[in-house]
């Protein structure tokens, strides 16, 4: 039993107490995130309270605390919700209760080390991609039963939230989290009930951490945290925002990570067999870690995303933590290409190439990429040597597929089919579904979104204080027959949304040509990339022109609940990062599985994934002229929607079926499913990387 069990144990028998008898076995389901990709679990939570289910965020833990005493009475006395209840409990049991995989033990698990996880929109510990990929990789470690323990920072006040004004400007606001709120606890010692804690200087302060647990299916993902009364303010801080902007701070919190985290699961005596350390974040575990037992993912070929240090900041935060493991001289120098060079910045990403046994890039390209990027470091070796290697990203089946597909998939793919997820074999059935059952559920989804996508507009528009034609405009220019593309993604400016709005007459003449189409579009700029805002503005201002009618939407606040609705509702999903620096890119891979199709630059995932006859592509070779490499990808763009996207959807038998559209979608699924799913990529993982 791995620490902190017992903590949940008292916590699921303490909320059971506190509802009705017969609804108890809500309690274990509240306490596990298993519920969140387990069918009809959601429903069974929002039959308590519909509204207030949507109001807490789809929080379990929230809305059994908060319901109404007398329905929850009323929802105890009927036996069929009863039986729901004791269904959803008896299945997560049984899923805890497998033995681990062959060859694995229990006792000594994979640590997994990341900044964020994207585990449910109700624990808001996440960005983005990286977020959510980690999130993907403990569910489907969970799903494998390969032993593994996620470690990461209980931020009180997560990310931003989005609001964007009437001028398209974005604005940023945070909600503090209450933990007591989250299905999570604290993790004590069982023979003295004191919560475990470890020290980490920082500073001129030792700082205090406590470790929170929630459960992930068969995964512990222990969560450390700051904010206790024993802290300094500035050091009860360093748990509070994700990526906040102070380098100072967010060093501070790359030390309670990587130190931090080394030393928690020493305290509550675990030893892992590896630690992989996702991104360069939590690389200061391997301060006082063997390097044969470190592994790490590099996610971003973006100079940005590979963060660099001045000596005296790095020694300002880390220099007594160095004192304390491999010396402040030796930490300086494992962090520079130039190790002799004193006045170079110290990076993270060449901090934990150099103190790792392996590193791996997310996908294909990515992986050559990566090569180039930091062959320096391997001056000895030729490109094609450095050791770099990939393993593509993937994404959790389960959770991304919208529930109408993933019914019509069980009924095709067979029992157990999800096990077999990686498997090209277990798709091959797709060619036996009807193009009439298939436009069905693709119809349905559409329309579900178009739906949900009309009650999150009108409520951006009245809050920004719109006005009420364009509110209506907008409720009645969405259409749930119409060729729907979509565009949500992290608006780093290497994604280049501005391609839109630099075809601007294209984009409006699509709206209104005889293969009419519309567009969704979402994401958040960082808060100090002014950049991107800028670019955010202008494509927000695209919307408002009175051609476009309602037919493009900018949704604000994009989510983990929100992501998921556009990725099974879009037809087309639209991704033009620059090339070479998308390192994969997964929100593709999501919509690929619910149906969709790509529209996208041969970079990252796509580069993979694409086959000439399963989506679109638009060439990603690198041009250092951005201006002229823009113009021609905006003119590619609009060339593929216009010429043969918006033909094709809108090319329909005698039937009204567009079948030939369908043979696309069929192949994207056949080939698409299998490759990227996680099923492939946690097993590519554990028998490549892990095993050794």
């Amino acid at each position: 039993m791995l620490a902190g069990q017992h903590d949940i144990d008292n916590a699921v028998r303490a909320l059971g107490e506190r509802i009705p008898p017969p609804l108890a076995p809500l309690a274990l389901a509240a306490y596990n995130y298993r519920w969140s990709w387990t069918p009809d679990a959601d429903e069974v939570f929002a039959v308590i309270d519909p509204d207030r289910w949507e109001r807490v965020g789809r929080n379990p833990i929230a809305q059994l605390l908060s319901a109404n005493l007398a329905r929850l009475h009323a929802v105890a006395a009927d036996d069929e919700f009863v039986t729901r209840v004791h269904t959803l409990a008896d299945s997560i049991s049984a899923d805890l209760a497998r033995p681990a995989a062959e060859g694995w033990e229990v006792a000594s698990p994979v640590a997994f080390l990341c900044a964020e996880f994207g585990v449910h929109a109700s624990l808001p510990i996440y960005s983005g991609g990286l977020g959510v990929l980690a999130g993907d990789i403990v569910k489907e470690a969970s799903d494998l039963a390969l032993p593994m323990v996620g470690v990461g920072l209980l931020y009180r006040t997560g990310y931003f939230h989005q609001r964007i004004d009437a001028s398209g400007m974005q604005h940023e606001y945070w909600i503090e989290a209450d933990p007591t709120q989250l299905p999570c606890a604290p993790v004590t010692d069982p023979s003295t009930g004191e919560r475990i804690t470890v020290t980490v200087p920082i500073g001129d302060e030792d700082v205090t951490v406590q470790i929170w647990r929630t459960d992930v299916g068969r995964v512990p993902l222990y969560l450390l945290d700051t904010d206790r009364p024993d802290n300094s303010i500035s050091g009860r801080w360093i748990t509070s925002r994700l990526y906040e902007g102070n380098p100072e701070i967010r060093l501070a919190q790359y030390a309670v990570l990587g130190a931090g985290g080394s030393r928690a699961l020493r305290a509550m005596g675990i030893e892992p067999r590896l630690f992989h350390l996702n991104e360069g974040h939590p690389v200061l575990a391997a301060l006082d870690r063997d390097r044969d037992r470190l592994v790490f993912t590099t996610h971003t070929p973006v100079p940005a995303g590979n963060e660099t240090y001045r000596p005296d900041q790095i020694m300002a935060v880390l220099g007594r933590l160095a004192d304390e493991t491999i010396g402040r001289d030796r930490l300086l120098m494992l962090g520079r290409v130039e190790p002799e060079n004193p006045g170079e910045s110290v990076g993270m990403t060449v901090l934990a190439l150099r103190s790792t046994r392996s590193a791996n890039a997310v996908s294909r390209r990515h992986g050559e990429v990566a090569r180039g990027m930091w062959q320096p470091l391997f001056p000895e070796r030729a490109l094609e040597e450095v050791p770099i290697t990939h393993v593509t990203n993937g994404v959790h089946v389960p959770t991304w597929l919208a529930p109408p597909m993933r019914a019509l998939l069980d009924r095709y793919l067979g029992d157990g089919w999800l096990v077999r997820a990686d498997d090209p074999d277990t798709w091959a059935a797709v060619d036996d579904i009807s193009d009439a059952e298939l436009w069905e559920v693709r119809r349905r989804m559409r329309s579900d979104l178009v739906a949900a996508t009309r009650v999150r507009a009108a409520e951006d528009f009245l809050r920004r204080g719109e006005e009420r034609g364009y509110v209506s405009a907008v409720a009645s220019g969405l259409d749930p027959d119409r060729l729907t593309i979509g565009f949500a993604r992290r608006l780093a400016t290497y994604k280049r949304l501005y391609l839109l709005s630099l075809r601007a007459d294209r984009a409006r003449a699509l709206v209104n040509s005889e293969y009419p189409a519309q567009f969704l579009i979402a994401g958040k700029a960082h808060p100090l990339d002014d950049a991107a805002k800028g670019l955010l503005r202008d494509v927000f201002q695209l919307k408002r022109d009175p051609a476009v009618a309602g037919r493009m939407t900018y949704l604000e606040d994009y989510d983990l609940t929100f992501a998921a609705e556009l990725v099974s509702g879009c037809d087309i999903w639209v991704n033009v990062p620059r090339p070479p620096e998308e390192a994969s890119g997964t929100s593709g891979m999501k919509a690929a599985l619910n149906g969709a199709l790509q529209v996208s630059v041969l970079d990252g995932w796509w580069a993979e994934g694409y086959d000439g006859e399963n989506g679109w592509a638009i060439d990603g070779n690198v041009d250092w002229d951005h201006g002229a490499q823009d113009q021609r990808h905006a003119d590619a763009l609009f060339d593929l929607l216009e010429h043969h996207v918006a033909p094709l959807f809108h090319d329909r038998g005698d039937d009204g079926i567009p079948h030939a559209w369908l043979t696309k979608v069929k192949r994207s699924l056949r080939t698409n499913g299998p490759q990227f799913s996680a099923t492939r990529m946690v097993r590519e993982y554990a028998a490549r990387i892990y095993a050794r």
